[in-house]
């Protein structure tokens, strides 16, 4: 199933996968067994992808959310400020979790080693369990060149300015913004690449207020941005403007913020709803706490977080 997966070029390929990898999960997935049960879905009534139920992902944070019989070989966790819960994403195989990211890097950059990839991300290198940290961490050993820098920012300009080679620069959002604010330094041969946010280390400010900072101070054309998070094994890219696009095994919709069970036509804004085949040995179908709009041509955009943290529906399995 694995390989079917990551073989998937076609509309009807993905809805055929998904199906199939439903009816896996209704039934190895305990949790998610439980979850159709208490909204009263037979598995065996799904044969559409539309009507696939997604779980609230809140569960990942009060439950074992795993579909396999095996051990699992790692537990990624989510970020939590104080007195916050994280979530924990078991993960049965790593090496579906590295060909996910990597054939996912593959589609957006060409091959890694092409690349040189600097990570700017202090607040997930001061943690364990970070699935953004594994990724990164991965990607670098296959360029050959990067590293992680923590806060040594006249170091990473340094050698970043010494790497003859094509670059990018992973920085967790408010990082990059200290490191614009702190240095404006004029990048060459490079992509920035936001992901996660401030961290409640500094005020949210608007995407397209961020970007035009971060564009001046590094003198480029463009942010790129990377939209992941520990309950997934895929991510989604964007290149510029804020403009998203997924691997062919990863597919991200909206559902109404009122309705937990009604999915939105295209390019209408609500919460956004992923189905990840990645997450193979968790659950794919995942009702996330993110907002924004999903276009026709598979393309999204985030636009924050729903205001109401807890999503409806999640108290069936919260006890």
């Amino acid at each position: 199933m694995v390989a079917d997966i990551f073989s998937i070029s076609t509309a009807e390929q993905f809805e055929a996968m998904a199906l199939k990898v439903f009816g896996f999960q209704a039934e190895h997935c305990a949790v998610y067994a439980e979850y159709l049960r208490l909204i009263d879905v037979a598995p065996s009534s799904i044969d559409r992808v539309e009507d696939i139920p997604m779980l609230p992902i809140e569960l990942f944070k009060s439950h074992q959310v795993y579909s396999a019989d095996s051990e699992p070989q790692a537990v990624f966790t989510s970020s939590a400020t104080t007195g916050m819960t994280s979530s924990r994403h078991l993960v049965a195989d790593l090496s579906l979790y590295e060909r996910s990211f990597t054939e996912g890097f593959r589609l957006f950059y060409g091959e890694p080693s092409e690349w040189s990839i600097y990570g700017l991300l202090p607040s997930y290198l001061q943690r364990s369990g970070s699935s953004l940290i594994y990724m990164v961490d991965s990607l670098i050993k296959q360029c050959g060149s990067g590293g992680f820098y923590l806060d040594d920012y006249d170091k990473l300009l340094a050698d970043m300015a010494a790497d003859p080679k094509p670059k990018i620069l992973l920085g967790v959002t408010y990082a990059l913004l200290d490191l614009a604010e702190r240095y404006a330094p004029r990048l060459v041969d490079t992509v920035v690449m936001e992901t996660g946010g401030m961290k409640g280390y500094r005020k949210e400010m608007p995407k397209p207020q961020l970007h035009k900072l971060l564009c001046e101070a590094f003198g480029v054309d463009r942010i790129h941005s990377e939209y992941g998070m520990a309950e997934l094994l895929s991510q989604g890219y964007s290149v510029g403007e804020g403009l998203f696009a997924a691997p062919a095994w990863m597919r991200v919709f909206t559902r109404d913020v009122n309705d937990p069970f009604k999915a939105l036509e295209p390019s209408r804004r609500g919460a956004i709803n992923v189905i990840d085949l990645a997450n193979l040995y968790s659950c794919s179908f995942i009702a996330t706490q993110d907002v924004g709009v999903a276009y026709p041509d598979g393309t999204f955009r985030i636009e924050g977080r729903l205001t109401d943290a807890e999503i409806r529906g999640c108290n069936l399995l919260v006890q």
